[in-house]
C-alpha cells in the first residue's frame, strides 16, 4: 500500500485555514449535526439543544460542548479517532468530510475531546498532544500519519452520570499568536453572522425572511449558540450608521426586504435570497458588520462578507447591500475551507442565475437611486439660488450687475435643469408601487420631502425687471462715499468674491458693509 505521509496531517490542521476563528464554526457545525440527530432520536425536544462556549483568557483555555447525543464508547475510537472517515451524508448532514475536529490542533498545546452517551455511564476522552505534532511536522524526518496519530493521541474512560449525554471539545493553553481566540468580542462579532442562530429579535424585519421561507418550504435551521452564557444572535438591524466624529450616526435605513428565489431549468429550487431595501445613499461603511452579501450553506456562512463579490458588475456593488443568500440543492457542496461551493454544474447554474439578477437588479436599484437623489437635489439647488438671489435683492447684497445678472443665468439654469428632473420622477410615479425599485425611490422621496419641493419649485418666481436695480448693490447703502470711491469698493468686493471661497467672501463683505456704514 501507498505510504500517506505527515504533510496531510500539516495540510489539514495548520494549513487549511486562514483565520483562527473557524475552529467555532467548525466544531459548532459538528455539534448542530448532533442536536439534529439527538431531537430526531427523541434526547431532546426542538428547543432544548444548545452549544456552550466558554473562554478563560487567563488560563488560555477554551471550552465547546454541546447538550445533543455525545458518542457511544463502542463507537468512540472509530468516530472520534479516524481522520476524513465519516458516517455522515453530504448534501444532508453539514459537515461530512470527517476533518473539521482536527482544526484545534493548530492553534493550543492540547486538544481534548469528551463525550457520554445518554445510559452509558462512561466519559470517554481522547487527548492530542497538538504541540508534540506540530513539532515533528516540522522537523527534518519523514513521518507517516499513522506514526504520527498514534505518538500524540491516547484514550482514556472515566466514570460518568448515565443521564448526562454531551460532547465536548477543550483546548488548553492557546497559542500566542492566536489569542484572538480568546478575545469575547471578537468571537462573538465573528459567530453572530457565520453561526447558525436566529436573527436578532430588535431587527424588525426578520419575520418577513420567516414567512417566505415558510412559503418556499425550506426550513431555516438556528440553534441556541452562547459565549460566556450570553446567546449570539445574528446582528441584523434596519439602521446603517457612518462615522461623525468620535460618534456614529444613522445615515440611511433599511424599509423593506425583496426575495428572490432562483431555480433549476426543472423548476427545482436551488438557492433563495433576501436584500434590504434603502435609499442607498452610498456604500455602506464597514462599521456596519453586517454589510455585504453574505453566502449561507445549511445557514452556516461560508466565505466572508464579500464572497459573492465577483458575481456583481462591478466590485464596490456588494457593499451598497444587506442580505443573504442560502444555498438549498444538495448539489451545492461547500469546499474542505467552507469558503465556497465545489466546482460543478450545479455551481455554474448558480453563479449564472445570481449574475444575471446581480447584473439585471441590485446593480440598477443602486444606480437608479443615485440619478434619483441627483433629481430632487437639483430642485434644491434651484430653490437654494432663487433664495440667494432674492436675500442679495432684498439685503442690498449684490456687488455688481455683474454679479446680479450671473446669479439669474444660474437660476434659469438651475430652472430647466430643475424642470427636467420633476418630469422623469414624475413620470415613473405611475410605475408599480410593489417593485423594489418603486419602495426606493420612496425612501428618496421622504427624505427629500418631494411634495414640498415640487410645490416650491412650481410656486417659485424671480422678478427680472431690470428698469431699476440701482438700490440692490452693496455699495447702495454707503452714502458717505462718493461715486468713484464706490465704484473702488465694488471692484474690490468683487475681487473677494473670486478669489475667496463663499463663506469667508460672504463674512468679509459683511465686515466691510458695517465699517462703511459708521
Amino acid at each position: 500500500m501507498a505510504t500517506v505521509g505527515k504533510n496531510i496531517l500539516d495540510n489539514l490542521t495548520t494549513g487549511m485555514y486562514s483565520d483562527s476563528k473557524v475552529i467555532y464554526r467548525e466544531y459548532i457545525q459538528n455539534a448542530c449535526d448532533q442536536i439534529d440527530l439527538a431531537i430526531k432520536s427523541g434526547i431532546l425536544s426542538a428547543d432544548e439543544g444548545y452549544v456552550d462556549i466558554y473562554t478563560d483568557g487567563k488560563k488560555r483555555y477554551i471550552s465547546i460542548r454541546d447538550n445533543a447525543t455525545g458518542v457511544k464508547a463502542e463507537d468512540f475510537i472509530e468516530d472520534v479517532g479516524d481522520i476524513a472517515n465519516s458516517n455522515k451524508e453530504i448534501g444532508k448532514n453539514k459537515g461530512f468530510r470527517g476533518i473539521g475536529r482536527l482544526c484545534g490542533l493548530a492553534y493550543c498545546k492540547t486538544l481534548k475531546f469528551k463525550t457520554s452517551y445518554l445510559g452509558e455511564s462512561t466519559r470517554s476522552i481522547m487527548t492530542c498532544d497538538a504541540q508534540k505534532m506540530r513539532a515533528m511536522l516540522i522537523e527534518n524526518k519523514k513521518y507517516t500519519l499513522d506514526e504520527i496519530w498514534d505518538t500524540i493521541i491516547t484514550y482514556s474512560t472515566e466514570d460518568e452520570d448515565k443521564q448526562e449525554h454531551y460532547f465536548e471539545v477543550e483546548m488548553f493553553d492557546i497559542n500566542k499568536e492566536n489569542t484572538d481566540l480568546l478575545n469575547d468580542t471578537k468571537v462573538r462579532e465573528y459567530l453572530s453572522f457565520v453561526a447558525p442562530v436566529p436573527y436578532k429579535n430588535t431587527f424588525i424585519l426578520r419575520n418577513q425572511i420567516y414567512n417566505h421561507a415558510n412559503s418556499i418550504g425550506y426550513h431555516i435551521d438556528e440553534y441556541c449558540v452562547r459565549v460566556n452564557g450570553s446567546q449570539i444572535f445574528k446582528e441584523y438591524t434596519t439602521k446603517l450608521k457612518e462615522q461623525s466624529g468620535s460618534a456614529l450616526k444613522n445615515y440611511d435605513e433599511i424599509s423593506r426586504l425583496e426575495f428572490k428565489d432562483f431555480r433549476d431549468y426543472s423548476g427545482n429550487l436551488i438557492a433563495w435570497m433576501w436584500i434590504g431595501l434603502s435609499r442607498f445613499e452610498k456604500q455602506i461603511p464597514s462599521i456596519n458588520h453586517m454589510r455585504g452579501l453574505r453566502l449561507r450553506s445549511a445557514n452556516i456562512q461560508l466565505g466572508n462578507d464579500a464572497i459573492l463579490q465577483p458575481l456583481f458588475k462591478e466590485n464596490r456593488g456588494n457593499f451598497y447591500f444587506v442580505g443573504e443568500v442560502f444555498a438549498v440543492s444538495r448539489n451545492l457542496i461547500p469546499n474542505s475551507q467552507r469558503d465556497y461551493f465545489n466546482e460543478n454544474e450545479t455551481r455554474v447554474l448558480f453563479e449564472d442565475l445570481l449574475r444575471e439578477y446581480f447584473y439585471d437588479v441590485l446593480h440598477k436599484l443602486y444606480y437608479e437611486a443615485n440619478r434619483v437623489k441627483n433629481d430632487y437635489k437639483r430642485q434644491e439647488e434651484y430653490l437654494s439660488k432663487v433664495a440667494e438671489y432674492q436675500k442679495k435683492e432684498q439685503n442690498q447684497g449684490f456687488i455688481n450687475e455683474e454679479e446680479r445678472q450671473k446669479l439669474q443665468f444660474d437660476i434659469d439654469k438651475a430652472k430647466k435643469s430643475a424642470e427636467d428632473a420633476r418630469k422623469r420622477l414624475d413620470k415613473f410615479d405611475t410605475n408599480d408601487d410593489s417593485s423594489p425599485l418603486s419602495e426606493v425611490r420612496k425612501n428618496i422621496g421622504r427624505k427629500y420631502d418631494s411634495e414640498r419641493l415640487k410645490q416650491q419649485a412650481e410656486s417659485t418666481k424671480v422678478n427680472v425687471d431690470d428698469s431699476d436695480k440701482k438700490n440692490t448693490f452693496v455699495t447702495s447703502s454707503m452714502s458717505k462715499l462718493s461715486r468713484s470711491e464706490r465704484k473702488l469698493v465694488g471692484k474690490i468686493l468683487s475681487i473677494i468674491t473670486d478669489i475667496a471661497p463663499k463663506d469667508i467672501a460672504e463674512q468679509i463683505i459683511t465686515k466691510i458693509k458695517e465699517e462703511m456704514r459708521q
